[in-house]
């Protein structure tokens, strides 16, 4: 198993670029990683937000840690982003995303990744009004590709959600997304599959079947996002946690599925409340159980 770590379980803890990088790889023996933006939001006065954003790619450069990417996370995951109701706000989400390709940069990542954004419960219900939003949609990521070129980018990463309210967040409509960008964008245009999103229940009944996924998406699959789950929430627990998933059988589908170069994030999402030391303990454990 390809392990990288998202640094999600840092977000309200470890904004220390120096200390954080030699933590995770002296502490967690990780030398790959991606970026959250919970912990720099790209919206922040450039020429701050840049210094910042230099001390952690400087840090990962010192640790020999390779900065994969750059990726959204919980701040930017609450708003409407491209999907929103009204231009205006699409608009406003056009420009984060390119203030993030800029950041990105910056740092010497190659990639950015996120989900697209939500929709109203209305847009999401009118099948017109859902059908426009994607044409809109359509548009904005070439728009982005086009931007990301010229920043130095090499690729953007979709994350397809587990809400019926966003998209894609089922094998066919991620499938649908890219075959309607492939070829039409100035950076490819590729997929992350986090496996609790793959396996929510409630959304996608007998379709929650991570070989699906894969299957359906390969030509278009970048990276994962693995977590514990139990199929009933986006759980974003660690591997002491009981759930569905297990060492064995998450490498079975991944020889099954020739996936083994595709690198897979943990992506850890703990309650702020929660102490740092019990994190710190949880994520070592995790990656024992994970390399055992």
């Amino acid at each position: 198993m390809k392990l990288g770590l998202n640094l999600s379980f840092a977000v309200k803890r470890w904004y220390e670029p120096e200390k954080t990088a030699a933590m995770i790889k002296n502490d967690f023996e990780i030398d790959i990683v991606q970026f959250t933006w919970d912990l720099i939001n790209p919206w922040w006065p450039e020429d701050r937000r840049d210094k910042i954003a230099k001390k952690w790619s400087k840090a990962f450069s010192e640790n020999d840690i390779e900065l994969n990417g750059t990726f959204g996370g919980l701040a930017a995951y609450t708003y409407p982003q491209l999907l929103a109701p009204t231009e205006n706000e699409r608009e406003i989400s056009y420009e984060f995303f390119k203030r993030a390709i800029d950041m990105t940069s910056v740092m010497g990542a190659k990639s950015i990744g996120t989900p697209l954004g939500g929709m109203t419960n209305s847009d999401a219900n009118d099948p017109e009004r859902r059908d426009y939003i994607y044409k809109t949609v359509l548009e904005y990521i070439q728009r982005l590709a086009a931007y990301a070129k010229k920043q130095g980018l090499e690729k953007i990463v979709i994350e397809p959600t587990p809400l019926s309210t966003e998209f894609p967040s089922t094998p066919a409509e991620t499938l649908k997304l890219m075959k309607d960008l492939d070829g039409k964008t100035e950076v490819p245009v590729l997929i992350l599959i986090d496996w609790g999103h793959a396996l929510f229940e409630p959304l996608l009944k007998e379709k929650a079947d991570m070989s699906l996924w894969i299957d359906t998406c390969y030509d278009y699959l970048d990276c994962l996002h693995l977590q514990q789950t139990d199929g009933q929430l986006d759980r974003h627990w660690d591997f002491t946690e009981d759930g569905q998933l297990s060492k064995d059988y998450i490498e079975k589908i991944i020889r099954e599925n020739n996936i083994e170069n595709l690198t897979q994030y943990l992506e850890l999402i703990y309650p702020f409340e929660t102490a740092d030391d019990f994190v710190y303990k949880k994520v070592r454990e995790t990656l024992s159980i994970l390399r055992n």
